[in-house]
């Protein structure tokens, strides 16, 4: 059997964040599961960074079903746990399923990557505090005041804890990601 791994989101998460680890992941030979809100298909969106912007532009991106609810997930079952970015940790922080489901990961110990605005999610479950992280960089007040240290990373390693600014980083931050699950959740 398979070791699965959880990915969280929902819509308006950036494409990018949520299809690349998930199609690494598997190709790793890992079970990924998609959880969110409730189980439908999901809309994405690209973020882009465009001369003449002050931040990042989005634009409509992929669909993808979510293979189930936060409410249907018993962290107990998964492995690790993959946090993208994008707009949906804005509102997804508040769900008190999520909340619930990161806590287990942090508490177990059990591997967690975030990138972008994912670290959004563990700060409102109340577990990011004393650590090191990094996240799209106007995230530095958050992080700060939710008790953790920022850093401007590709691939900040706290730990089990694996951490990135963007999409730009995805090879660092994946490449870590898969040396810590080799050691804590190897898939054979």
């Amino acid at each position: 059997m398979a070791v699965k791994i959880l990915l969280v989101t929902g819509d308006a998460a950036e494409s990018l964040e949520v299809l690349y680890p998930y199609q690494r992941l598997r190709e790793e030979g890992y079970d990924v599961k998609v959880a969110a809100p409730t189980r439908k298909k999901l809309r994405f969106v690209v973020h882009d960074f465009e001369e003449g912007f002050d931040t990042y532009t989005e634009k409509p991106g992929y669909t993808w079903p979510a293979d189930l609810a936060f409410a249907q997930v018993d962290p107990a079952d998964y492995a690790a746990l993959v946090v993208p970015g994008g707009r949906a940790p804005e509102y997804l922080r508040n769900d008190p399923e999520l909340q619930r489901i990161v806590r287990h990961f942090f508490e177990a110990d059990k591997p967690v990557a975030q990138i972008c605005h994912g670290p959004l999610i563990s700060a409102a479950a109340g577990v990011l505090g004393g650590r090191r992280t990094a996240a799209y960089p106007a995230l530095e007040p958050d992080v700060t005041a939710a008790g953790a240290s920022y850093e401007d990373g590709e691939a900040v390693v706290d730990g089990v804890l694996v951490s990135a600014r963007a999409w730009p980083d995805h090879p660092a931050w994946i490449r870590a990601f898969i040396e810590v699950l080799r050691t804590k959740a190897p898939t054979g």
